[in-house]
């Protein structure tokens, strides 16, 4: 492949993943309010299209034509600056993501990944790609601790402030829990540690593996680290109006929605790839091929089937738990998690070690 044609295959790639991201974080908000809905004996959306199915296009219009607001007293460019680092934070992040086999067009071997390099005529994913999406969203912190320091509102700033304790105690017990998976793995690479992974769902890390703590320590932290219930102290609307973003509007206020739901997609992603074996169905082996046709979407079709059960068990969670006090979300993390996954380091290294 020569380097006119990487570049084209590649923009092509961001452009189609940015479009099917954009548009399933939009209905993953409609899907939100029609569950939720649901579940406190609602309807959610209706009114805007067949089951209410254009109001993720009716919100974006709004949010474009919304008068643009900045509080006379902010430091302008940090405020402007603070939800466009959230957001392309957050995309960047989506980009290591592989979602499926490396497919041949016309000769070509094009990954199933946004981001590659070209290394000769083959094209590879990135081997430290799990360490890179935690690097970036370590530093997303930053547009949060922004936009609450630069609204110069005091229930931005403590917004912000508990945003920021909040990522920074999480990020340790999400770290540490994906240690397991690498002892197992050996690998740093997505898509080396799914192949790993390949067979029936006992192949899985989650059960094969062993990493059953490893995962409810994930979704924990990583609940907390998007700041959903019961971790949204951020954004706690009986203390502090709307959290880091109160003074955001149009379409400020909507990059910081948009990023908080391509994370989640993200951790999804994350989750489906490092615990539940990726692309692979958990019937290989145990049921016919099928069909050609099925046979090659069938590796889409499961990494999404996965994700979309992530994403409601999302949705079923905030419709369930109340929020946590500030101390009990500060003690949880410390004092359980935190030792839980070294626990669960120690005891898959002696697993492995002994086998």
């Amino acid at each position: 492949m020569t380097t006119t044609e990487y570049i084209i295959v590649s923009v092509i790639k961001i452009a189609l993943i940015l479009f099917i991201l954009l548009t399933a974080v939009a209905y993953i908000v409609w899907l939100e309010r029609k569950v939720i809905g649901h579940m406190q004996n609602r309807w959610g959306p209706t009114r805007v299209g067949p089951f209410g199915l254009l109001q993720p296009l009716a919100d974006g219009i709004k949010f474009i034509l919304k008068e643009d607001l900045v509080p006379d007293n902010a430091h302008k460019l940090f405020y402007i600056a603070a939800p466009m680092i959230a957001l392309v934070l957050s995309l960047i992040s989506i980009s290591m993501i592989p979602f499926g086999e490396t497919i041949r067009v016309h000769g070509w071997n094009i990954p199933l990944q946004i981001t590659a390099f070209s290394n000769g005529s083959q094209i590879q994913d990135i081997n430290i790609a799990l360490l890179i999406i935690l690097g970036i969203t370590s530093v997303g912190v930053y547009g949060i601790a922004l936009s609450g320091w630069s609204s110069n509102s005091k229930y931005s700033l403590l917004g912000s402030l508990r945003a920021s304790a909040q990522l920074i105690s999480y990020e340790l017990a999400l770290g540490l829990s994906l240690i397991g998976v690498l002892i197992i793995s050996g690998s740093l690479s997505l898509r080396e540690i799914v192949n790993q992974q390949a067979g029936p769902f006992w192949h899985w890390n989650f059960f094969g593996g062993l990493q059953f703590v490893a995962f409810f320590i994930y979704i924990m932290a990583a609940y907390a680290e998007t700041n959903r219930i019961p971790f949204d102290l951020p954004e706690a609307e009986t203390e502090l109006v709307a959290g880091y973003h109160t003074e955001y509007s149009a379409m400020k206020f909507a990059m910081f929605f948009m990023a908080e739901y391509c994370n989640m997609v993200t951790v999804a992603c994350l989750a489906t790839l490092l615990f539940l074996g990726g692309w692979h169905s958990p019937f290989i082996g145990l049921l016919p091929p099928g069909p050609p046709v099925w046979q090659a979407i069938s590796p889409i079709f499961w990494f999404v089937a996965k994700i979309v059960f992530f994403i409601f068990l999302y949705i079923w969670i905030r419709g369930t738990l109340p929020r946590f006090r500030y101390d009990q979300l500060m003690s949880f993390g410390w004092k359980f998690l935190l030792p839980l996954a070294i626990a669960n380091i120690i005891v898959t290294s002696l697993v492995v070690a002994l086998r």
